[in-house]
């Protein structure tokens, strides 16, 4: 239906419907309906319909977005200059009401309270659209000093139905917590609501979530002290209508936050078992004191709440108990691997190193942080095997035999075997594929089963590049370290037979101020920070192109000068 076929009547059952949006805070139903009068009031020359649409704009506008402030009340004062004009009283009341509840939102209390009492007097002349009781309830929020959030009609079977909904939708208890205590507020139409949960191990309450005391501040205090502690041992209901005259009250947080509480209303929270877990605690009824009806409505909210925070408090030590058995196996992994760099001075380090050249191809691939992390289990794990090798041979000083040479290349099934052995979940299985790959060639002809190409899990195919890498820039007991011009000859020679082609292309295009990182590492060193900035703008390719080149610039002859410094010496110390 187009605007120009809309009667009088229908828009106002738009402004009436676009009302309903607003109360349930579903702001953009509301703007859609509210326009589509203001469009058919304006084909109608209607004045006091095109006032109050103006007045509702307005209000949505701020609603919506905070910032669109002076936008708001550009509309809102051409909705008061019509108002005027039409001297209709529903459109005064709308835009009375506007202001109020814009300069109540903003804090501007006694501003927002003349705004209420005035559409309060024209309510009491025409109210077609029923806007009293919410008048009524916002001079009441604003007399007991409460926040322009809270709602001015709530339905409690809503609450108990969201927070029902969040048995099965949340795990995360702080987030939890303040789900069910803001619809308990809601539902009790009260200022404030906190939901204390008790630890009996510490015997202390404790919560996160306190409605206007601040973000994230958690409150935890013996569970003996206070009225919750008192319902939490004693497993009464305490329903107080006047706290200051209630012995029972400690005045001393009223006066160390300014507020001024008025009426308690703290019941326990059970489990199914009928065993206390917790404590409501609601203060401060918008009309009155809280009645009987107050107490059964807070009780069925703890039978769902109850149900929600016994489920989020298993998920909660579920997950510590997961993040304990994750340090303990990567505990047990460094174990490990310290245990082969004890066996040998020379080559301590090794498989750290591995691990931090891994971790660098695998930030170039763009690999899932989950997968990173078990390349770089594996490959701290790569050589666990070795300690199943002879002293004589691990330690050797010069050429191996070539019967010495077969039992070195036993480590790799040696790998196998001994992580085979070892209970991992289905997820964690690639570590032990990929650790007893790394000396797996692309052509086939590596050990110990010979696999090719493909065939070769991906984390074995990058465990052979940074094994090999870090195995010819690395002192060993019968030579020192290569020429940077061998190593990256062998690194890119090696391309399509012994390595995974692309894995090369991805390494030779690391920035080659994070591979002197690694180089750094072996003595805990640092880059100076002038140097990196310079090695940052060259990758390993333009350092191997440097080497290679036959007329150098003086410029790439300082960057190599420069890479080989760190390369050699390993520390900035003595520069």
């Amino acid at each position: 239906m187009s605007e120009s076929n809309i009667t009088i009547e229908e828009a106002n059952n738009l402004i009436q419907n676009g009302l309903g949006y607003i109360k349930e805070k579903d702001y953009s139903s509301a703007n859609d309906v509210v326009c589509n009068a203001y469009k058919a009031y304006r084909m109608q020359n209607n004045t006091e319909g095109i006032s109050a649409s103006l007045s509702l704009m307005a209000f949505l506008s701020f609603s919506q977005e905070k910032e669109n402030l002076e936008d708001s009340l550009s509309l809102l004062e051409d909705a008061t200059f019509m108002a005027e004009r039409s001297e209709d009283t529903t459109a005064k009341l709308v835009n009375e009401l506007v202001k109020g509840n814009i300069n109540f939102a903003q804090d501007i209390k006694d501003i927002a309270l003349i705004h209420y009492n005035n559409a309060l007097k024209l309510s009491s002349i025409e109210d077609k659209y029923g806007l009293s009781e919410v008048i009524n309830t916002r001079i009441k929020q604003l007399q007991n000093g409460m926040d322009y959030s809270l709602p001015t009609q709530t339905d409690p079977l809503v609450s108990l139905v969201k927070i029902s909904r969040s048995i099965t939708a949340l795990t995360d208890i702080d987030e939890l917590l303040k789900v069910i205590a803001e619809e308990t507020k809601n539902a009790m139409q009260a200022d404030r609501c906190t939901v204390f949960l008790w630890d009996k191990v510490s015997n202390e309450l404790w919560s996160k979530v306190a409605l206007g005391v601040g973000e994230n501040q958690e409150i935890r205090f013996p569970a003996d002290k206070g009225l919750a502690g008192y319902v939490v041992q004693s497993g009464e209901t305490v329903n107080i209508t006047d706290a200051y005259s209630d012995s029972r009250f400690n005045p001393e947080v009223d006066t160390k936050t300014g507020y001024r509480t008025k009426t308690i209303l703290c019941m326990p929270i059970m489990n199914n078992n009928r065993e206390i877990i917790g404590a409501f605690q609601v203060l401060n009824k918008i009309d009155g004191v809280f009645t009987k009806n107050d107490e059964d409505l807070l009780i069925a909210i703890g039978g769902s709440a109850s149900i929600a925070l016994e489920n989020a408090q298993l998920f909660d030590r579920q997950l510590q108990m997961y993040h304990e058995q994750k340090l303990l196996f990567d505990s047990f992994i460094d174990t490990l691997a310290t245990s082969i760099d004890a066996r040998d001075r020379i080559t301590a380090g090794h498989s750290l190193r591995v691990r931090m050249y891994s971790g660098l191809i695998a930030d170039e691939l763009g690999m899932d942080v989950n997968d990173k992390a078990l390349l770089e289990k594996a490959a701290t794990l790569h050589d666990i095997g070795k300690i199943g090798i002879r002293d004589s041979v691990l330690q050797k000083e010069g050429k191996l035999t070539d019967e010495e040479y077969k039992h070195i290349q036993e480590h790799v099934r040696i790998t196998h075997n001994i992580l085979n052995k070892i209970y991992m979940s289905p997820d964690f299985r690639i570590i032990t594929e990929m650790a007893s790959s790394h000396h797996e060639k692309w052509d086939g002809s590596g050990y110990y089963r010979h696999l090719k190409g493909e065939e070769i899990t991906l984390g074995g195919r990058i465990l052979a590049v940074a094994d090999v890498f870090d195995a010819i820039t690395s002192k060993r007991h019968y030579r020192d370290k290569m020429p940077i011009k061998n190593v990256l000859n062998i690194i890119t020679e090696g391309s399509g037979s012994h390595f995974d082609k692309h894995i090369v292309d991805v390494f030779m295009s690391i920035s080659s101020n994070k591979i002197v990182r690694v180089f750094l590492s072996e003595n805990n060193a640092k880059i100076l920070a002038k140097d990196e900035e310079i090695l940052r703008r060259y990758d390993l390719r333009a350092i191997h192109n440097f080497v290679l080149s036959e007329n150098i610039s003086e410029e790439e002859q300082k960057v190599l000068d420069l890479f080989n410094y760190y390369y050699l010496n390993n520390s900035q110390e003595d520069k």
